[in-house]
Formats: C-alpha cells, structure tokens, sequence
C-alpha cells in the first residue's frame, strides 16, 4: 500500500514538473512575441526606419501565426511532441540570438517572422499535454495553467523588454528573449520524457472535424468573444488617458494590474470549467458586457475605473480559457488540430474586434469604443446559448461535466 502511495505520488511530482515546464515554455514565447511590442521605439531608432515599419515586426508576426494555427499543428501532429517542443524552442532562441547582432532590418524582420509560424504548434501542444495529465473531467484546470504562462508572458514581456532597452541597450532585450527559450529548451531536454504520438490520426481524419457544424459555430464564437475582450482592451491605454484623465505613469500600472488579474482569472477558470462549464459559458458575455456597461456610465470616474480594471482583467483570463476549452470539446478527436484552430480563431478574434471598436472611435471618440465590444458581446452571447440548445443531449464532453 505505501509502495503504491509512493509510486502515485513520484507521477504527480512529475506531472507537476512537466507542467511547469511547459507552462513556461509558453511564457518564454509569449515573452518574444509581446516583448516586441515594448521596443518599437528603440527598434525604429536604431535601423533608421518608421514606427509604422517598425510594427511589421508585430503584424507579421500575428499574421504568421494566424497562418499557421489550423495547418503547422496538423502536419506536426505525428512526431514525437518533446523533440518537436526542443526544436521549436531550439529555433526560438536561435533567431532571438541572430536578432541580438543584427544590423539590417530586414534580417531581423525575417528571423522575427520565421518562428511565428511554430508558435502555435508549441502551444498547441502544450495544451494537448496538459489536458492529458490530468484527471478525467479535470482538463480545464490543466490547461488554466498553461493559459497563466501565456497570461504572464503577455503581462512580463512588454514592460521587461521596455525596461533592458531603456536601461542597458536593445540588444540586452533580445538577449533575454533568448536566454528565456534556453532555458526552457534545457529542461525539455533534460526532464521531459518522450512523447512519441501512441495512435497517429492522419491528415484526412483530422482534417474531417471540419465537417462537424458545431466545430464551425465554435470557431465564430471564438471569434466573437475574444473580439469582445481584444476590440476594447487594445484601446484601454488610450481610453484611461482620454477618458478616464489617468496620467501616463498610471495607465502602465494599470495595465500591469490588469494582466496579474488575467493570471488570477486563468487560475479561477480552471475550476470554474471543471464544475459547470455550460453555465460559465453561457454567463460569461453577459458580465463582459455588464462591465462594458459601467465604462459608458462611469469610464470618467477615477476609482470606479480602478475598479473594473481588476474585475475586466479577471474576465480576460478567463476568455482565454473558455476560448480554448470550447474550440477543444467541439474537436476532441484531433485535440492538436483544435487548439490550432482555437488559435487562429482567437487571432482573428482580436483583428476583427479591433478593427470594428478602431471605426467607433472614428465616428463617435474614444469612450465609445465599448459599444464594439458590447457588440461582439451580443453576437458571443447568441452564438454560445443557441449551440448549448442544439447540444441537449448530443455533447458528450460538456454535457456530461454539468452533472
């Protein structure tokens, strides 16, 4: 009887240290693709060319990986998932390495945009991993994990990357998006076991989840709820200094508090999709737009403000996870198939979302950015309850955890 204990409680030392490291494999990447967004000034400084050109680095980037979220998970989905993780990671850290001396700009554009394209095979392997070292019908708190590394590698590597360039130089913040990837290729190197795929699906198997409605319907949900979040966060620093009058100081902290509360709403997540996930989903675009709400009514009022900073950000991570978890249980056949999905959908999410609140603020000013995101609120809300209708009881996934 000891002997057993002993032997389950050696497995959950191991689980636990496969998810810390991949949670911060995911963080490491997360890290070299926001941590970007913190030294456009610097960049545009040194290679002589405009901010806008300079944002290449960003748009490229996003593009790549929306590209590549339904198509480089599936063809990568047969090899062993450890040494696909160690060779992504590998070439992370080797062109973050090749960016620390670059001196053309295009150089560095081409070892920026290169990796993109394994971002979200690594993630979506990471998520797949995680689901599977948990417990059945415990998945969704494995992976709130993982979303903590994606939440802190968005939260980290802006004003870290910020900070290396103001204080020391530009080659000192790509220095650290390498040694971050290095180190997390090392520990998957040395504490991961192989992971060679036990029932290879092929292409065409795969591929045929497409045929399923509900995995279409999921992919537009998808798309409307994180347009919901991202069509009205990536304005947020402009509508605390315009709106709210914050001082420039203050929107960083608040932007900062607003991405430790993702942390916390990824972890709350976890449970919450464990216990009653139908319920979570259903609820969920009605309190983004109940917060949406308050910015019309009191977006101008400092403390309220501070106030649905925290409680937005707790709702943003747990966006993600409800993004992930859904995309997930409409494809649980070809699960790195779906997180890939999940991935573009989210991006796509997050262009559309801005692109429609950026007209809103074209005709209306700044404050009315919310009316974009209480827009894809409703479409969000539409898409989930009517899906949660047709489910009944056809869902073996997410039917089944309700009870």
């Amino acid at each position: 009887m000891e002997e057993k204990e002993g032997v389950e409680m050696e497995q959950n030392g191991n689980k636990s240290v496969m998810l810390l490291i991949l949670t911060t494999g995911v963080f490491g990447i997360l890290n070299t693709e926001m941590g970007f967004i913190g030294i456009l000034p610097y960049i545009a400084e040194y290679y002589q060319v405009s901010v806008v050109k300079a944002g290449w680095l960003i748009s490229l980037f996003a593009l790549g990986v929306a590209v590549a979220g339904p198509t480089m998970p599936l063809f990568m989905s047969r090899f062993n998932r450890k040494w696909v993780m160690v060779f992504i990671l590998g070439l992370f850290t080797i062109c973050s390495t090749i960016a620390v001396f670059a001196e053309n700009f295009y150089v560095l554009l081409a070892v920026r945009v290169l990796p993109a394209f394994f971002h979200p095979v690594y993630c979506a392997m990471a998520f797949t991993v995680a689901a599977g070292l948990a417990r059945t019908g415990e998945e969704p708190k494995m992976v709130a994990k993982i979303n903590m590394g994606v939440a802190a590698g968005m939260v980290a590597g802006v004003p870290i990357s910020n900070f290396l360039a103001e204080q020391f130089s530009l080659s000192a913040s790509m220095a650290f998006f390498a040694l971050a990837t290095l180190l997390v290729m090392l520990a998957t190197l040395w504490f991961i076991p192989s992971m060679p795929v036990k029932a290879r699906l092929s292409y065409g198997k795969q591929l045929s989840v497409l045929k399923k409605p509900m995995v279409w319907a999921s992919i537009v949900a998808v798309i409307f709820l994180n347009g919901s979040i991202f069509g009205v966060f990536n304005y947020l620093a402009e509508y605390l200094g315009v709106v709210s009058g914050v001082a420039p100081a203050l929107v960083s902290i608040l932007l900062f508090v607003y991405g430790l509360c993702n942390i916390g709403g990824s972890m709350l997540a976890g449970n919450l999709l464990t216990v009653r996930p139908l319920t979570v989903v259903k609820i969920f675009p009605l309190a983004v737009a109940v917060i949406y709400i308050a910015l019309l009514g009191g977006g101008s009022v400092w403390p309220l403000m501070g106030l649905i900073v925290v409680i937005w950000g707790i709702l943003g991570g747990i966006n993600a996870n409800i993004n992930q978890y859904w995309m997930a249980s409409a494809a649980p056949e070809a699960p790195d198939f779906a997180n890939g999905l999940f991935l573009t959908a989210a991006n796509m999410g997050c262009v559309l979302g801005t692109t429609v609140s950026g007209h809103f603020i074209d005709v209306w000013g700044t404050q009315y950015v919310v009316l974009g995101g209480l827009l894809f609120c409703l479409l969000a809300a539409l898409m989930f309850w009517v899906q949660c209708y047709r489910m009944q009881v056809h869902t073996p996934l997410m039917i089944q955890s309700e009870h």
